[in-house]
C-alpha cells in the first residue's frame, strides 16, 4: 500500500470512529427535524466502509475513496447513501495521479457539484450543502489564490463548514424530511451539515497526524457563501 494510499485508509477509519462516537448525538438531531436515522446510518455505513478499504490490497488513493463511496452506497439508506457515497464513487477520479493540492482540490469541487446535483439543493436549503459550500470555496482560494498548503487550506475550510452548520440553526428547510416541518424546523441543526464538518474534522486530523503538522494551522474562515446577519426567507 502506497503511503498515501494508506493515509486515506486511515482517514476513513478515523471518520468511521467519530461517527460512532457521535452517532447518539446525530440521531437526536435528525429527531428533531428527521426521520430519526441519521446517526445510525452513518456509524454504520462508515464502519461498513473502514473494513472495506481495510481489506484493500496495495490501493491507490483514489481506490480507496471509490471503495468506500461503493460500501456507503449499499449500505446506507434513504437519501444519504447516494449523496454521501455516490458523490465520492463520483469524485474519485480526480485522484487517480495521487494527493496533490491540485488532485485535492478537484476532488472537492467535483464532489460538491455531484452533491448539489443530487439532492437539488443550494445554500439556505438547511442540508449538508450549508456546510460543504463554504468549505470548498475556502478551502480552492487558500490553496490557489492564498497559497496556502492544502493541510492549511483544509483548516480554514473546517472553520468555513462550522460557520456553515452554525448557519442552519436559524433557517427554515426547504428541501428533504425537514422541509415538511415548515416554521417548525427553525431553531434547530441540520445534521447533514453536522456530520460534514465531522468528517472534514477527522481528514484535518489525520492529514495534521500523517504529515507530522505541529505548529498552529489557521482556524478562521470567512465565506460570503454564508451571510451574516439578517436571514430572509421567500
Amino acid at each position: 500500500m502506497s503511503d498515501q494510499g494508506e493515509a486515506v485508509v486511515a482517514a476513513v477509519a478515523a471518520v468511521a470512529d467519530r461517527l460512532e462516537a457521535e452517532r447518539s448525538y446525530l440521531t437526536d438531531l435528525d429527531s428533531a427535524i428527521g426521520d430519526a436515522d441519521h446517526g445510525g446510518n452513518m456509524a454504520r455505513g462508515w464502519a461498513a466502509a473502514a473494513e472495506a478499504v481495510a481489506d484493500m490490497a496495495d490501493p491507490e488513493p483514489g481506490d480507496v475513496v471509490k471503495t468506500a463511496g461503493k460500501t456507503l452506497l449499499s449500505e446506507v439508506g434513504g437519501a444519504s447513501g447516494p449523496l454521501y457515497g455516490g458523490s465520492l464513487v463520483f469524485a474519485s477520479p480526480e485522484l487517480a495521479d495521487g494527493l496533490t493540492a491540485e488532485t485535492a482540490v478537484a476532488f472537492a469541487e467535483t464532489y460538491l457539484e455531484k452533491v448539489q446535483d443530487r439532492g437539488d439543493a443550494r445554500i439556505g436549503d438547511k442540508t449538508m450543502v450549508d456546510a460543504l459550500v463554504p468549505a470548498v470555496h475556502t478551502f480552492k482560494k487558500s490553496v490557489e489564490v492564498d497559497e496556502m498548503t492544502p493541510v492549511e487550506g483544509l483548516s480554514k475550510a473546517v472553520a468555513a463548514a462550522e460557520r456553515g452548520v452554525d448557519f442552519t440553526v436559524p433557517i427554515r428547510a426547504s428541501k428533504g424530511r425537514a422541509s415538511y416541518l415548515g416554521w417548525r424546523s427553525v431553531g434547530h441543526q441540520d445534521p447533514g451539515a453536522t456530520s460534514t464538518l465531522y468528517i472534514m474534522e477527522e481528514l484535518l486530523g489525520v492529514a495534521r497526524e500523517r504529515l507530522d503538522v505541529t505548529e498552529p494551522l489557521p482556524d478562521d474562515a470567512e465565506s460570503p457563501t454564508v451571510p451574516d446577519g439578517e436571514v430572509t426567507e421567500d
